[in-house]
């Protein structure tokens, strides 16, 4: 007796399932975008920085930043930090870290306020990866440029204490002043960029 064709196209089809069924590991999820600006021209003084020689008072403890690279949090280049040029105001951060959390909105606005005057750079410092430091700046609207350091070479370099921790850098890449005060706001933060910088933060 003849099987029925619909007999012998069953296996088949059965067989072209499973296949279809099977695929090999699921391909990674593409990496969320950071928020935060590349780092493009922070080694070259803003182009509306001061020209009239003045960079604020020293506090007695002048010297060059740490010479070591890190990436920046946007697209991964690396930056020499001792190639940095200001005046800037450089903030060692971290994720975990409350008074960091509580000061970061005040230098989002500073980089909003003097905007082609001086560079406001994050750093974000001992986050195990960029996840959590990636969902707080979402919240805060974080944008200004920022490196990753989990090692804290920056840190270390400065001989900081802790965390947080706020540079001030002149034009040639010397630190002005090393504030380790504790949460900076908005007045505070505009009164020492102006005493060691010598750039005025618009109100």
């Amino acid at each position: 007796m003849r099987r029925p064709l619909a007999g012998l196209l069953l296996p088949l089809l059965l067989l072209a399932t499973a296949a279809c069924g099977r695929s090999g590991p699921a391909a990674p999820a593409p990496e969320r975008p950071a928020p935060f600006a590349d780092c493009a021209g922070l080694t070259e003084s803003p182009a509306g920085a001061p020209t009239d020689g003045s960079a604020g008072r020293p506090d007695g403890s002048s010297k060059p930043l740490p010479d070591v690279a890190l990436p920046c949090f946007t697209g991964g280049a690396e930056v020499s930090l001792g190639a940095v040029r200001g005046p800037a105001v450089i903030n060692l951060w971290a994720s975990w870290c409350p008074p960091c959390r509580k000061e970061l909105p005040a230098f989002q606005r500073l980089a909003d306020r003097t905007s082609g005057k001086l560079h406001v750079i994050g750093v974000d410092s001992r986050d195990p990866d960029r996840d959590d430091a990636r969902d707080l700046a979402d919240e805060l609207g974080l944008t200004f440029p920022t490196l990753f350091d989990p090692a804290e070479k920056a840190r270390l370099g400065l001989a900081a204490p802790g965390l947080p921790t706020t540079v001030f850098v002149d034009g040639q890449g010397r630190v002005r002043h090393l504030d380790v005060s504790g949460a900076l706001d908005d007045s505070t933060l505009a009164a020492l960029v102006e005493r060691h910088l010598g750039v005025v933060a618009p109100a």
